[in-house]
């Protein structure tokens, strides 16, 4: 029949996975590889003359402005992510504190359906004992 073995579909999806995780990862290399290219580069600062420190310089300050670049994402990321939980802590105690109140509502509609059962059994019970006698 034309049905496949689990395993084998299994076997497929998780190459299919794996190509898509090396594809990514093959995407990321060459980002960076792009990005931080410009630093590999001999500076033309050393082609005009100048001092080797101030090409060390320029190339600090060009690593610094990298490095500022992905911190500031991911400073940003977190800042967004804190922001998030804090709207969440929001929210949690908000319901906590609803679920409270209907918990205390539930227990007094509770007692009060409790108070009239036993009114009502009573009245019962003593009508009963006329009719008995």
């Amino acid at each position: 029949m034309n049905a496949m073995p689990s395993e084998k579909i299994e076997t497929n999806e998780i190459d299919d996975n794996l190509a898509a995780v090396t594809d990514v990862e093959a995407g990321i290399r060459d980002f960076v590889r792009n990005d931080i290219a410009y630093l590999r580069k001999t500076p033309s600062i050393l082609h005009s003359g100048e001092t080797q420190d101030a090409a060390a310089e320029a190339t600090v300050n060009n690593v610094n402005t990298l490095i500022q670049r992905v911190a500031g994402a991911s400073a940003s990321e977190i800042d967004t992510l804190i922001t998030e939980l804090e709207n969440l802590r929001g929210f949690m105690h908000e319901e906590g504190q609803r679920v409270q109140r209907e918990l205390a509502s539930f227990a007094q509609l509770s007692q009060t359906a409790m108070k009239s059962t036993r009114m009502i059994a009573d009245s019962i019970a003593q009508w009963k004992r006329p009719s008995e006698q």
